[in-house]
Parts: C-alpha cells; sequence; structure tokens
C-alpha cells in the first residue's frame, strides 16, 4: 500500500508536524527490525551510548505495541537547534549518500517500522533555547497533541549548574505527568570539545529509570580511536555535521530495533510515580503572548515580532517603552529578542514598583539573533503583581522586542 505524506505547520512556535496516512490501519504483521541506513557505530561503542542498566523501556513497548496494532501514534521531538535540524557541515559530508537531521531519523525508523500506521511527527526543537524555556512552551508545542513518546534533547544548551538541573528535571516531570502519560527517552548531545550537560540530565533520567542514549559517549570514543575527527563531526565544534547527524540517528535506530524485538515481553506500563529530584516550581508554567495576554497598557509597544518562532508578542522602537500587565503568578520570567546589529536596547522589570532585572537585547559581538529567556521573579506563594517595562535611562539602543512571558504558580 503507498504511504502519502503531508506536511503541516503546527500553528506554534517551530512545532513542525508530519503525518502519515493511510486508507486504513490494519495491524501490522511481525517482522524483523528494519537496519540502521548507516553502519558507523560499532558494538562497543553502541554499548558507550547505552550505559546505563537503570533504564525501564517498558513505556517504550507500550508504544511499539501500540503502533503494531495499528492505532494512531504522535511522536514529538523538543530541544534546542541540533533538534531544529540545525547541519554543520563537516570535512566529509560530501562523501554521505543523504544530509539528515537525527530527528528525521528518529521519525523514519517509526514510519519504515510499521508502514501501515499512521504517525503524527512533531518537531519543536527551536535554535538557542534550554529546559528553562522548554518547560513553559512544552504544554503548547507537544504536550497538547496528546503524545505517545516525547523524546528530549537539551544537553548542549543547558548548563551543569542547579538551576539547571531543576530546570530539566521540571521539564521531564511535566511531560511524565500529563494527560496522555507518554513514555520519555533523553538524548544526550554533546560537542566536539566535550561541552555537555550529559552528567546533570543522565541523573534525572536515572531517578526516573528512563530511556537514554549517548550521542556525547560514542563520539568521545571515536575521536580518541581516531575513528573521524572533530572536523568530520562538526563544522563549527556546536552543530554536529551531517554525519554527526547520521551516528546520532544509528544510535537511535539501533536502541529503538533492539527494544522492538522484545517488545511483547514487557507488561502494560504503570503510572509514573516516582519522587521528584528538585524542586516543583514549573509543573504549571506557561508562555504567554498577545494572543493570551491584555496588557494595562502597551505605551509604545505595538503587537508582533519579525522573529518567525515566537511571532506574537510586542515590539518597541522608540520612547520609553512603559509596558504594563497584571498577573498572578509565583515566578516570572521573560523571553525577548536578542540582536547583533546593535539596534538593541536594555529594558528595565519592575514589579510591583520595586526594580527588578535588566533585559538587554543588545547582542553585537555575539554569533547571531536569538530568544534569550530569563527569570526576573520568584516567591513561594503565588500572587497578582503589576509588572512595567520601560527602557532604561543609560539604554544603548531604542529597540527591544518583547517574545513571551513566562509563568509559573
Amino acid at each position: 500500500m503507498k504511504k502519502h505524506y503531508k506536511w503541516l505547520t503546527a500553528g506554534l512556535a517551530a512545532a513542525l508536524l508530519l503525518v502519515g496516512c493511510t486508507d486504513s490501519n490494519p495491524a501490522a504483521p511481525e517482522k524483523d527490525p528494519v537496519s540502521p541506513l548507516t553502519d558507523y557505530v560499532s558494538e562497543e561503542n553502541m554499548a558507550l551510548a547505552d550505559m546505563w542498566n537503570s533504564c525501564d523501556d517498558t513505556a517504550l513497548a507500550a508504544v511499539m505495541k501500540k503502533a503494531a496494532a495499528g492505532e494512531n501514534v504522535t511522536i514529538a521531538c523538543i530541544g534546542g537547534s541540533i533538534t531544529q535540524g540545525t547541519i554543520s557541515p563537516g570535512a566529509d559530508d560530501a562523501k554521505l549518500g543523504f544530509k539528515k537531521c537525527y530527528a528525521d531519523l528518529f521519525f523514519e525508523w517509526w514510519s519504515d517500522t510499521f508502514p501501515e500506521t499512521e504517525f503524527t511527527f512533531i518537531n519543536a526543537g527551536i535554535g538557542a533555547t534550554d529546559s528553562y524555556l522548554g518547560v513553559h512552551r512544552v504544554q503548547k508545542d507537544v504536550l497538547d497533541y496528546e503524545p505517545d513518546l516525547v523524546l528530549v534533547e537539551f544537553s548542549v544548551n543547558d548548563g551543569s549548574s542547579l538551576i539547571d538541573k531543576r530546570n530539566y528535571d521540571n521539564l521531564v516531570r511535566k511531560i511524565l505527568l500529563s494527560e496522555s502519560h507518554p513514555a520519555v527517552m533523553l538524548l544526550f548531545m554533546g560537542q566536539t570539545n566535550g561541552s555537555s550537560a550529559q552528567d546533570v540530565h543522565a541523573l534525572i533520567g536515572f531517578n526516573y529509570n528512563l530511556p537514554m542514549v549517548s550521542y556525547l559517549n560514542v563520539i568521545n570514543a571515536m575521536m580518541a580511536e581516531n575513528i573521524y575527527t572533530d572536523k568530520q563531526l562538526s563544522g563549527d565544534t556546536t552543530h554536529p555535521s551531517a554525519l554527526g547527524h547520521a551516528i546520532a540517528g544509528e544510535i537511535l535506530w539501533k536502541y529503538l530495533n533492539e527494544v522492538y524485538v522484545v517488545r511483547d515481553s514487557f507488561e502494560e506500563p504503570k503510572p509514573f510515580d516516582k519522587s521528584p529530584v528538585t524542586n516543583e516550581v514549573y509543573l504549571n508554567a506557561e508562555l504567554l503572548d498577545s494572543r493570551t495576554l491584555t496588557p494595562v497598557q502597551t505605551g509604545d509597544f505595538t503587537a508582533g515580532s519579525s522573529f518567525e518562532a515566537f511571532p506574537n508578542g510586542w515590539t518597541c522602537e522608540g520612547g520609553e517603552g512603559n509596558f504594563t500587565f497584571s498577573i498572578n503568578c509565583s515566578r516570572l520570567g521573560f523571553l525577548y529578542f536578542c540582536t547583533n546589529d546593535g539596534t538593541g536596547g536594555q529594558y528595565e522589570v519592575y514589579v510591583d514598583g520595586e526594580y527588578s532585572s535588566t533585559l538587554d537585547s543588545d547582542f553585537k559581538s555575539g554569533w547571531g539573533n536569538y530568544a534569550a529567556a530569563k527569570e526576573v521573579y520568584a516567591s513561594k506563594e503565588a500572587c497578582e503583581h503589576t509588572v512595567v517595562i520601560k527602557k532604561a535611562p543609560d539604554s544603548t539602543g531604542d529597540n527591544f522586542t518583547l517574545l513571551g512571558i513566562l509563568i509559573s504558580g
């Protein structure tokens, strides 16, 4: 039976859906697992990728059994630019027969393994974003679609502080506790210089017995064994080359195959009931914008944004700003546009009349434009607050784009 594909925009920040449609959903016949598209990862290196004995694949196997039964399945990836699909050309990329990001290869395993099943694939990767923003946008970008499986990738963009650990923990728990109770996989990417939040993220996965796979471990071993150089694996240290993405995709493909061949040996998954590793402060986190928040006054701001991933903000190009709104929350943060054209300004935040923080949108010495997320206020109890954003007296520029308001509590 011929499959038909069409691309649909999700209407959310950088969320893109690929829906594979068939005329019917019969149960797929039993068959051997589909071989990966590449053969870069040895058994020894695969053991490094899958080194955590605590992983419980019960929930993942349940998704496979659902797909095998011909039921509709929704699978999502959330992360930064690597998930979004950024490929930094490597020294050997011209020799590859294809150039696909790891997320596409991950989705391809499902469509190739269960060709008679209808899938919805969601790529919710947004460049230069971390778990703090992730936990605020995951509801609209992923969970509203009631996914069966979510793969989380933030190890390159997250840090290793206690705050980063809390943010990632809250993101993973928010997914696990969501209404559709999806299976969760954790992917640990890493830069060719060894930078990664893998150790912190693996601690969260270990405590929740989640499936975890490490690209970082594999490329570290490959470089140490002179199989590939850093220039072959990445053109900019941070983003994988097409070769690097193929390796990450192969690791995921082989892990899924290992679970696939024994999926029927697993019982039905039990409800998630693990205690939190850190404080639960973002389980009801959300991202507000001009569609969901009505300001008391917009001042010199007008609705709209030139940043494609977050188009529903507010922009100020002159004047004093004086954007004012009321909000009930215990924690407050802002998502704002940082630009490297030298026009970005510094805007101050006042909460209930008291100075709280300065948001600096000037990134003229940086690598490019991006969405910065910063928490400016936190308390133990939620209450009503009046918030004002205005240009700092010594601001170096006039322009400021507020992309969203991050609240919880």
